[in-house]
C-alpha cells in the first residue's frame, strides 16, 4: 500500500520539524537552519565530539549500553537526497513502488495523476535533518543544521543506533513482512521510542523526566506548516503517514514506559505490537488483542482480459481511518475505524487499460458496527464515484455501475465484502469462496425500470 511506500522511502529519518514542534520552538527555525553554512574542519570535529557526548547520555537514559563503535558523518543536502533515492530503490523494486502508488489511487487517497515518487523525494529531502543507516551502521546528520539543533537530532537517531546494536532493527522490521499494518506498528515502536528518548534528553537540564509529564497529544504541538512547502501541499494521508510513527508511536511509548521506565523497552522488541490498532490503543497491546486473520481468494479465471495482481495485504485501523475520513470527515472516520477487527484486500490492474480492480474484506467488532459501516461507507462510495447508474440498495447489499466497472458492498453479521471495478459475477464468486450465499438481486420489474432509465429519450422529429 502507499503507506508502505512512504515508510520505506524515508527509512529512520528524523524530522527537524518534529523536534521543533515537540519543544515548542517556532517552525520557522527549520527554514533558518536550512540557511546555515556548511561547517569546516573545526565544525566537523565539534560535531564528532558532541555526538559522542550525546550517545553516552542517551545510552544512560535508555539503559542501552553501546556495544560497538559507531560511524558518524555530516552530509550535504545533495548527499542525503542521493542516499534517499538509493535506499528507496534498494528496499523496493520499481514494480513494488508502482503497486503501492496504484493502491493509494484505488482507495481514493490521491488523484489518478498524482506523481508519488518524485513528490516523496522532494518532501524527504526537505524534511530530513538526520538519519541512522542500519545497513551501514552509520549516523548521518545534515551539515546545514546549527550544532544546538543537531543535538536534538542526535538524541533521536543515536537511540536508533543503540536499539540496532541490541535488537537488530533492520531484521526486526522485516520480520513483519508482508503485513504492511504490522510493519507500520513496528516502525511506530522505533520512531516513538526514539522521540521519547529525545524528549528525555532535552529534559535533562530541567531535572525532570518524560515520565513526569502529564498525558499529552503531541500532534497539538505541530503548529504551522507554512515553512515546510512540500509537507504543506502533501495529500492529507501522506502527512498522516509521515507523522503517525512519531506522534502515535510516542503516545504508545509513553503509555508503556511510564509505569516501569526504560527497562520495559526490551520487552516491546521481544513482543512487538502486531497492528496499528495496538499502537493507537496501547491497552489492546497489553491485553494481547490481535486482529482476526481473513482469507480472500480471487479466481483469476473470472477476470476478463489480462490482469495482474499488484497487492495482497492488510490496511489496518490506521489505513481504514485514512480511507474513511477522506470521504466522511475526521470525526466520523476515526470513530468508525476504531471498531476495526481485521481486514484483507487485493488489487489487480488490467495490462492494456490500466483499469483497477479492488476487492476487500473487513471484520468489525460486532454486527452493529458492521451495519454502521455499511450505511456510512455506502455514502462514501457514492461520493467517490460521481458517475454512477443502476443504483440498487437493500438492507445489507448495495451496488451501482460506473464507467470503471461495478461497485458492490455487502455485510453479513460482523463482516463486510466489497469490490470496486468488477462484475456482479465476480463479486458473487468471491462471496461463495468465503462461505456466503449469493447477494440479493433486483426483481425483474425493477431491472426493466433500470434498463429503461438507461435508454436515451426518443428524438422528436418536427413536421
Amino acid at each position: 500500500m502507499a503507506f508502505r511506500f512512504f515508510r520505506k522511502s524515508r527509512l529512520a529519518a528524523h524530522l527537524l520539524l518534529l523536534a521543533c514542534a515537540l519543544l515548542a520552538q517556532p517552525p520557522a527555525r527549520a527554514q533558518q537552519a536550512a540557511e546555515a553554512p556548511a561547517p569546516g574542519a573545526a565544525g566537523r570535529e565539534e560535531f564528532i565530539a558532541a555526538a559522542g557526548e550525546v550517545l553516552q547520555q542517551v545510552s544512560v537514559l535508555t539503559q542501552l549500553p553501546a556495544r560497538a563503535p559507531l560511524k558518524k558523518s555530516l552530509r550535504s543536502r545533495a548527499e542525503i537526497r542521493a542516499y534517499v533515492l538509493r535506499r528507496m530503490q534498494e528496499d523496493k523494486s520499481a514494480e513494488e513502488r508502482y503497486a503501492a502508488d496504484r493502491a493509494a489511487v484505488a482507495f481514493g487517497l490521491v488523484p489518478e495523476d498524482f506523481q508519488m515518487e518524485p513528490f516523496l523525494v522532494e518532501l524527504l529531502t526537505e524534511q530530513i535533518a538526520g538519519l541512522y543507516d542500519p545497513e551501514g551502521r552509520e549516523f548521518y546528520i545534515a551539515d546545514w543544521i546549527p550544532l544546538q539543533d543537531q543535538r536534538m537530532v542526535m538524541a533521536h537517531e543515536l537511540t536508533h543506533a543503540l536499539e540496532d546494536q541490541h535488537f537488530h532493527i533492520e531484521a526486526w522490521m522485516k520480520a513483519a513482512r508482508p503485513n504492511d499494518d504490522a510493519e507500520l506498528a513496528r516502525e511506530a515502536v522505533l520512531e516513538g521510542s526514539a522521540t521519547a528518548a529525545m524528549m528525555d534528553y532535552e529534559l535533562l537540564s530541567s531535572g525532570r523526566r518524560l515520565s513526569d509529564l502529564p498525558d499529552l497529544d503531541p500532534q497539538l504541538l505541530l503548529g504551522d506548516l507554512s515553512d515546510t512547502p512540500a509537507l504543506q501541499r502533501a495529500p492529507a494521508f501522506i502527512k498522516d503517514a509521515l507523522l503517525f510513527p512519531y506522534f502515535s508511536g510516542l503516545r504508545f511509548s509513553m503509555a508503556l514506559l511510564k509505569p516501569a521506565g526504560w527497562s520495559a523497552l526490551p520487552g516491546v522488541f521481544a513482543r512487538p505490537p502486531v497492528s496499528s490498532q495496538q499502537i493507537l490503543h496501547p491497552e489492546l497491546y497489553r491485553e494481547g488483542r490481535v486482529p482476526v486473520p481473513l482469507d480472500l481468494a480471487v479466481d483469476a479465471r473470472r477476470l476478463r482480459g489480462e490482469w495482474k495482481l499488484l497487492e495482497d495485504n492488510i490496511l489496518g485501523e490506521f489505513g481504514w481511518r485514512e480511507v474513511l475520513q477522506q470521504f466522511l470527515g475526521r470525526e466520523r472516520g476515526v470513530a468508525l475505524a476504531q471498531e476495526w477487527a481485521g481486514d484483507r484486500y487485493v488489487l489487480f490492474e488490467q495490462a492494456r487499460t490500466k483499469k483497477l480492480l479492488l476487492i476487500y474484506r473487513v471484520r468489525w467488532s460486532d454486527a452493529e458496527h458492521a451495519a454502521r459501516f455499511f450505511g456510512q461507507y455506502s455514502e462514501a462510495l457514492e461520493k467517490k464515484y460521481a458517475q454512477r447508474e443502476q443504483l440498487f440498495r437493500r438492507p445489507n447489499f448495495f451496488s451501482f455501475e460506473t464507467p470503471r466497472g461495478g461497485v458492490f458492498l455487502r455485510c453479513v453479521e460482523a463482516q463486510c465484502l466489497a469490490a470496486e471495478g468488477g462484475t456482479r459475477a465476480l463479486f458473487d464468486d468471491v462471496s461463495r469462496t468465503i462461505g456466503w450465499s449469493a447477494a440479493p438481486k433486483a426483481p425483474e420489474k425493477e431491472l426493466q425500470k433500470i434498463a429503461a432509465q438507461r435508454q436515451p429519450a426518443a428524438a422528436v422529429v418536427p413536421r
